[in-house]
């Protein structure tokens, strides 16, 4: 994913080797299709940080105090899904490739997996599971239900509180997103995006909150239900939390650099609506939409709608629909 740019109209280079056009004020947010055969068995295989792990877990087995619970963006790979997740991965990968990302930091998987052991949350996690046919969609609504609950009403702890608190402050930004990322590698079976959940404008008062919120996410109806449809709940997954700066976008869009329906290597996909994307991910709007062709550089098809509204920041934080007058609407 990447999450806003505001320069001159330049071409930048992703670090996959792709060029597309950047316009001046258009935030996007990219999403990497993997189109190559076989990539499901190799996540399978790869991806070791699945929710079955939570049952090998025992009251005594509890996190060493001197993991790091906490890492920078510049500091990150895409070597370190099962740390940062997908998502903060490849936000390190693209900062360390120089593009302009806005700064960030990423509260690690360990950090969630220590809360967990701190507050022997863990073992309650565990008996929850037991009880969970997920062909019985009650069963998997109670279980979301009782394990988010676990986990907001349980306060943080004092070391991994003053870590994100001190990386905040490093940030130096009135309003960051928090936002979810899943240590579970997307396949050509499985796809994590829109899985978990994600907080624009957060302040620094509600920053812990939307961090335990992102670590609850993990456990939605939705978030349970696909991991037993995808047969992925024998296994342990865990989910990290990224912490960046906000974006005040007038525009902002999604790109995906592999056409998502055709699987056609040579176009990509970009669609636009006035303020911030998550009006586009969440669906509440129909966005603008274009087919750009790769080589020759060229928009091949656009599709214009007219859109009624926007999502803004708030004046306290957070977001907040604002009516788009019809004539910018329209363009």
């Amino acid at each position: 994913v990447w999450r806003g740019f505001n320069s001159d109209s330049v071409l930048r280079k992703l670090f996959s080797g792709d060029w597309i056009f950047a316009k001046p004020r258009l935030i996007c947010f990219l999403h990497f299709v993997r189109a190559e055969e076989g990539a499901g068995e190799e996540s399978a295989r790869a991806s070791s940080d699945f929710f079955g792990g939570y049952k090998n877990k025992s009251k005594s087995a509890k996190m060493k105090i001197s993991m790091e619970l906490l890492r920078d963006f510049k500091n990150i790979s895409k070597n370190d899904v099962s740390l940062a997740g997908g998502k903060g991965a490849s936000l390190g990968e693209m900062t360390n490739a120089g593009i302009p990302v806005p700064s960030g930091f990423v509260v690690l998987a360990n950090a969630f997996e220590k809360f967990l052991e701190e507050t022997d949350l863990n073992v309650e996690i565990e008996a929850t599971f037991d009880s969970v046919n997920h062909q019985e969609i009650h069963t998997v609504k109670n279980a979301s239900e009782k394990i988010k609950a676990l986990i907001l009403d349980v306060e943080i702890p004092k070391d991994i509180t003053e870590e994100i608190q001190k990386f905040f402050k490093n940030l130096n930004s009135q309003y960051v997103a928090v936002r979810s990322s899943a240590t579970a590698e997307d396949s050509a079976s499985a796809a994590w995006a829109g899985q978990l959940e994600s907080y624009l404008n957060t302040t620094e008062d509600t920053l812990l909150e939307n961090v335990k919120k992102c670590w609850a996410s993990l456990f939605t109806p939705r978030a349970i239900f696909y991991c037993f449809e995808k047969d992925l709940h024998k296994q342990k997954i865990s989910v990290a939390v990224v912490v960046q700066k906000m974006v005040e976008s007038e525009k902002s869009g999604i790109a995906f650099s592999v056409h998502p329906v055709t699987q056609d290597r040579n176009q990509l996909i970009i669609e636009a609506g006035f303020g911030l994307g998550e009006a586009i991910v969440s669906g509440q709007i129909t966005p603008d939409s274009y087919v750009v062709e790769k080589q020759p550089r060229r928009i091949i098809d656009k599709n214009v709608q007219t859109q009624s509204r926007g999502l803004y920041r708030a004046i306290n934080g957070g977001n907040e629909w604002q009516d788009t007058p019809k004539e910018q609407g329209e363009k």
